[in-house]
């Protein structure tokens, strides 16, 4: 059984239902709508945000209707994220395919996003939950919120690692807390285990990111982020962040800053992954992430369904070791 098998034993059954659900909300008899939203539905990826939040349902009781319409919710909302900061960004590619704004264009993407918010919205309010309600804006908020402090940190001129952290809380991170809280808040949990809840998602969405980051650092293009993408949009990720500020070399503090204003070459992005990769950014990065993964790992109750633990416990790894 490979990881993804096991981290969906538990809700085999549920996770069919959720897909059903899925795709019965991207459709439209408007035909332009209805062909964007069929290209996104063909390349949406694993799911693994509405995983966490049935395994979470399931971890705290059994997964219910609310359950189901909260972790489509956020799917929704998540992927409407997507296909804004893909304009934002103005990138051409998402995970090796072709983004929405290459195949149409920006209008047609900023429409179809907006569309799914609303859609998002629908669904949150069929959980009749108002808790699950203000969660899903509450993550919209966080998730713009995100952008805008990563855009204005590029004018930043030190290399701090708490807006590092404070920008991924905010966007990759929020969308496991919100996923993992989801599920605890659908199946009436109390305070407590709903605030675990959301912990645990914090910790394996910091642990996620960090993870892309050190993608950045290498070439694949099944990834679909050609080696310094991130730095070729401005962006100094943990690796480099820690590098900069333990070495304090003037050059290299220089040409960050020359990457971060979007002065730099590409011939000089190399020479600055290159410096970042010898000097122990990587290791650093991959340790972190380890750390959080295990701080995630403490937080499950110890007297918990074995195979429910075992699923989280290959859910977490999986995102750790997984190769794109």
């Amino acid at each position: 059984m490979d990881k993804l098998q096991q981290i969906r034993l538990p809700i085999v059954k549920e996770f069919e239902e959720f897909k059903s659900l899925f795709d019965a909300s991207l459709q439209s008899s408007n035909p332009l709508l209805s062909e964007v939203l069929t290209y996104i539905k063909q390349r949406n990826g694993k799911m693994m945000r509405p995983i966490l939040t049935l395994l979470m349902a399931k971890l705290f009781g059994e997964i219910n209707y609310s359950a189901l319409h909260a972790a489509l919710s956020l799917e929704l909302l998540h992927t409407a994220s997507l296909v804004h900061d893909d304009v934002v960004d103005e990138s051409d590619k998402r995970r090796g395919q072709s983004s929405v704004n290459a195949i149409y264009n920006n209008k047609v993407s900023v429409l179809v996003g907006d569309y799914m918010l609303a859609t998002s919205l629908k669904h949150s309010a069929m959980t009749g939950s108002i808790r699950i309600v203000d969660l899903v804006a509450r993550l919209g908020q966080n998730l713009a919120e995100g952008e805008i402090i990563q855009l204005t940190n590029i004018n930043a001129s030190e290399f701090s690692e708490e807006v590092y952290y404070d920008v991924i809380r905010k966007k990759t991170a929020a969308l496991f807390t919100a996923s993992a809280g989801a599920g605890a808040v659908a199946v009436n949990s109390s305070d407590e285990m709903v605030q675990n809840a959301r912990l645990f998602g914090e910790m394996i969405g910091i642990a996620f990111q960090i993870k892309d980051d050190i993608f950045d650092y290498y070439s694949s293009g099944e990834i679909g982020k050609p080696t310094g993408n991130d730095m070729s949009e401005g962006k100094l990720t943990l690796p480099a962040l820690h590098v900069l500020n333990t070495l304090g070399d003037e050059k290299m503090c220089q040409l960050a800053l020359r990457i971060k204003s979007l002065d730099a070459t590409d011939a000089e992005i190399s020479l600055f992954i290159d410096y970042v990769k010898k000097n122990g950014g990587i290791e650093y990065a991959r340790q972190v992430m380890v750390d959080y993964r295990n701080k995630a790992l403490d937080l499950l109750p110890s007297t918990a369904d074995t195979t429910i633990k075992d699923a989280l416990t290959a859910y977490i790894d999986y995102v750790i070791e997984r190769e794109k």
